[in-house]
């Protein structure tokens, strides 16, 4: 083993893209470093390297604005002195979905391709947080380590005997496993990322800088090998750093001082390593302090952001990518690989840890929204056009069929489990374009003016449908045609309600709106199977074969499940509190006591009643503190620490009226709930409760590519007396028996309260209002205060025995996953008189009514299904599972598409070794990835 120290300095700047300025002025701050490197690095040989702080849109967003800087800026990265990659941006882990972390992985490494270089550093400096598969996905990426910042509290080299458990280490290098059992080098900045920042040259200042960080980073260091991160937060580049070493190699002859980067660093630190390394375990989360600095309450502000982020990474990774692929292996579509990556990016620009957390200035999050709206219009467009491909390629014979008359249209499921829904549709039955008329108002009036008939709804293989149907009247529309202008037109439409049944994961299902007296004598007319299950309403309780719910006095739900037997009740009331923290900390004010709805009377009614859905809603009118008092403010301006903060919230209340609606399907075993509340009050926090009646000690969330185990008690250091938490999809609490799991729309932060009689309350947070961004200055933020309409969305899911094998995992995996339609054109509809949509080679592609292209074995099973796509470097269908449990699964799949050979990929999409037939064992909590090479 080495014996002499070495000093390792790497230089870097930690680049926040937009955080307590705009962007714009951050980008401008960015140019000028960037200048200024590349003229050092021209002139000065000494000065080696540069890390570009783990992510490749610093050179994007430079070359924004300096192309042509573009042939020097690369010829360094090439020759390995400026270090790019792996990642697109530096993400907040948990506040971004488990595809989202893989395409910022992906991305950054397609960036980096024309290069032939990229750096295998897995570096997390900053993120509030980390993963618990972080090493899975970084084994599988070829990245055998992982740098960061936060999640674990080291001991340091001379307490070896730690009073703490296996989540802890007595040095800044240990071995992260993850729950799979794959492991890497994990490496704390013990120090922080700034612990060589500023190094002087003047031999008396370089004395009493290096006496201090010498000692700090001997007192973590396992090895001889020490590290130094020459730079911080947007820190311009150190140009006399060869002289600064100099300065220190003569004051200090046993210790070398190298300008290093992270290749040559890990490299040694991996040789020298001693075998009594700790080794730490899944998430990293710093559940070994006091609490008070995990920024988990990140997750809660700004909402409405995450609830954007939401949509957006939804519609992306499970609706446009999957449709794209379906459209692709048709032969109908080549799909948009340029168009979907531009659309990621623009979504992952918001990814960002200051970003996304929502603990920016105003002005920062106020440019996300449009970035996130630009995003998802993209993702629209792609969507509407894939599935027009393929409904336009469907072959119908509607005389046979249907009749000539016959309205159809497709519904597609991109989730990766058969699905039933409530489809709400708008129908065009009827259409004159204005070249063919006079005028738009006597267009509006001429379609208009007809009888609608009676309409029967219908499926491909004969099966009716109950259907609500509503007449729309006359509508604008217009056509974008490939070949001429654009094409005007008035249109009838009617809208047309009804549960659809068990429509194929990842594929479509094609229905008939028929005139009752067209209907053709060789229509054979039975009832949908599952149908027969309809909903029953009785006063403000309703039910279907899985559950039954009860509306009660004060707006709170009882639900009884039909399965386990279990009841649950107060479901669903509000709780309200003072919040004098910031946007990343939520603290509540000394000795305030808790409002809670719970003894307030609702306003209830039955909105909507139908055989295959009931909707009921509570109105309740609560009172709460318009916001904290003066003490504040001048508490704020003085920079008194949040944990010693005295204010308190103001008397004088202010209206919160809160619409809640229950809605409850035929067949479903979840209870959607949409809460609307208008918000005029500042500086609080708003959760909904959720009773279990349970108790245990752990409860489980939804994280990345695993529902991870966490305890309902903090540890002993732990002394904030919120112990809230991060959640992707869901989060549960079991007995073993039964259990109680709550669904999300973007609701990222959620508590479990431990109640005098030892049962468990779900708490999720619906709204958090703060005013300041908080950290190291003062910065108001008067829009996080989050004032005016609100609308959150959740869903209240019982369950019997284990949680993925019941199903009740993937209801809400598909939850929040949005339905695609689309009507059969005019295309579709004379296929066999005028062909359509062809193939690459111009054959004409025909589908039939109703297609599957990916079929697992999702009944029972413990995996979930994570995506389908297409892997642009190999043209290959790319398809991922994960097991949520920690014993083997089979995966068993059969492909609608002519497949030339199947293997196993990986987070890459990378041609690993292929495979014999269509299963495969999937081990406890393992990623998969298979490709499938089309024939």
């Amino acid at each position: 083993m080495t014996t002499k120290k070495t000093a390792h300095l790497i230089s870097h700047t930690h680049w926040d893209r937009e955080w307590y300025m705009p962007y714009e002025h951050h980008h401008v701050l960015l140019i000028e470093l960037m200048d200024k490197l590349l003229d050092t690095l021209d002139q000065d040989p000494e000065y080696r390297y540069f890390h570009l702080d783990g992510q490749t849109i610093i050179r994007e967003d430079y070359l924004q604005v300096r192309p042509e800087q573009q042939e020097r800026l690369d010829r360094y990265i090439r020759e390995g002195r400026i270090h790019f990659g792996p990642w697109y941006v530096l993400q907040d882990e948990f506040l971004t979905s488990s595809e989202a972390n893989l395409r910022n992985l992906l991305i950054g490494h397609r960036d980096a391709r024309p290069f032939g270089v990229i750096s295998k550093t897995g570096y997390f400096p900053d993120s509030f947080g980390n993963m618990g598969q972080a090493p899975q996905i970084l084994q599988q990426a070829d990245i055998q380590n992982a740098i960061f910042g936060r999640g674990v509290k080291p001991t340091g080299f001379n307490n070896a005997v730690v009073d703490a458990d296996s989540y802890e280490s007595p040095y800044s290098e240990m071995i992260w496993r993850s729950p799979d059992g794959s492991e890497v080098l994990g490496i704390l900045f013990a120090n922080w990322y700034c612990n060589g920042m500023e190094v002087p040259v003047d031999p008396e200042k370089a004395k009493v800088y290096w006496d201090k960080n010498l000692e700090d980073a001997e007192k973590f260091a396992s090895t001889p090998h020490l590290l130094f991160m020459n730079g911080c937060d947007h820190q311009p580049i150190q140009t006399d750093l060869p002289e600064a070493l100099r300065t220190a190699a003569a004051l200090y002859p046993d210790v070398e001082f190298i300008h290093s980067n992270f290749d040559d660093y890990i490299e040694a630190v991996t040789k020298d390593v001693p075998e009594n390394l700790a080794t730490i375990e899944g998430e990293l989360r710093s559940q070994h302090t006091d609490g008070w600095g995990t920024l988990v309450n990140t997750a809660s502000a700004r909402v409405y952001l995450k609830q954007l982020n939401q949509q957006g990474q939804t519609l992306l990774e499970k609706v446009a990518e999957p449709l794209a692929a379906m459209a692709h292996v048709a032969g109908v579509k080549d799909y948009p690989h340029h168009l979907l990556t531009h659309a990621w990016k623009m979504l992952m620009q918001n990814h960002p840890h200051d970003s996304i957390c929502g603990c920016s200035v105003d002005e920062v999050h106020r440019e996300m929204v449009t970035r996130f709206a630009k995003s998802r219009q993209l993702a629209e467009k792609l969507v509407s056009q894939s599935a027009q491909a393929i409904a336009e390629s469907i072959h119908v014979q509607p005389a046979e069929v249907w009749g000539e008359e016959a309205v159809l249209f497709t519904v597609f499921n991109t989730s990766g489990w058969n699905r039933n829904g409530i489809m709400e549709m708008d129908l065009i039955v009827d259409k004159a374009f204005f070249p063919e008329g006079p005028n738009p108002q006597a267009l509006a009036q001429k379609v208009e003016k007809d009888a609608l008939p009676a309409y029967q709804l219908v499926d491909s293989d004969g099966h009716t449908y109950s259907a609500e149907i509503k007449d729309l009247g006359a509508h604008f529309g217009y056509e974008l045609p490939k070949d001429r202008f654009r094409q005007p037109y008035m249109a009838r439409k009617v809208r047309v309600i009804f549960q659809a049944v068990d429509v194929p994961s990842l594929g479509y299902k094609t229905y008939a709106l028929i005139p009752v007296q067209k209907q053709t004598e060789s229509a054979e007319i039975v009832e949908a199977p599952g149908t027969s299950e309809l909903i029953q309403v009785q006063g403000m309780m309703m039910e279907n074969g899985h559950l039954r719910v009860t509306i009660e006095e004060n707006g709170t739900a009882t639900i009884e499940d039909k399965v386990s037997g279990a009841v649950y009740r107060g479901l669903n009331s509000y709780e309200n509190t003072g919040d004098i923290g910031n946007e990343y900390v939520y603290r509540q004010p000394d000795g305030e006591i808790t409002l809670t709805t719970k003894h307030l009377k609702a306003d209830l009614r039955i909105v909507e009643q139908s055989p295959y859905r009931a909707v009921m809603e509570s109105v309740l009118r609560w009172d709460i503190p318009a916001g904290a008092d003066e003490l504040f403010e001048l508490e704020k301006r003085q920079m008194v620490p949040f944990t010693e903060r005295k204010a308190q919230r103001v008397k004088n209340t202010i209206p919160l009226v809160i619409t809640t609606t229950y809605t409850l399907e035929a067949g479903s075993n979840i209870v959607k709930v949409k809460s609307d509340f208008n918000n005029q009050a500042k500086d609080h926090r708003l959760r909904a409760l959720f009773p279990s009646g349970i108790v245990t000690e752990d409860h489980y969330a939804d994280s990345i590519f695993e529902i991870a185990k966490r305890s309902n008690t903090p540890a002993k250091e732990w002394v904030n007396p919120s112990n809230a938490q991060h959640q992707q999809a869901l989060v549960h609490v079991t007995d073993g028996d039964h259990g109680l799991m709550i669904a999300n729309k973007g609701l990222n932060e959620y508590e479990i309260l431990q109640q005098e009689e030892g049962s468990t309350t779900i708490a999720v947070t619906l709204l958090r209002a703060s005013s300041e961004l908080g950290d190291w200055g003062v910065f108001e933020t008067p829009e996080a205060q989050c004032l005016g309409p609100q609308s959150v969305e959740y869903a209240i899911i019982p369950f019997a025995g284990d949680a993925a094998q019941s199903g009740a995992c993937a209801s809400a995996y598909v939850y929040p996953i949005p339905w695609t339609t689309v009507q059969l054109g005019a295309l579709a509809r004379t296929f066999e008189q005028e062909g359509h949509a062809g193939g690459a080679d111009g054959q004409k592609v025909e589908l039939p009514l109703s297609k599957q292209w990916l079929a697992w074995n999702a009944q029972g099973s413990t995996l979930a299904f994570s995506t389908l796509k297409i892997a642009e470097e190999t043209g290959d269908v790319i398809a991922r599972w994960y097991n949520l449990n920690s014993g083997p699964s089979e995966l068993t799949v059969q492909t609608g598409f002519e497949c030339a050979s199947v293997y196993e990929s990986d987070v890459l999409e990378r041609v690993k070794d292929t495979f014999e037939g269509r299963s495969q064992t999937v081990s406890g909590y393992k990623i998969v990835t298979q490709g499938y090479a089309l024939g």
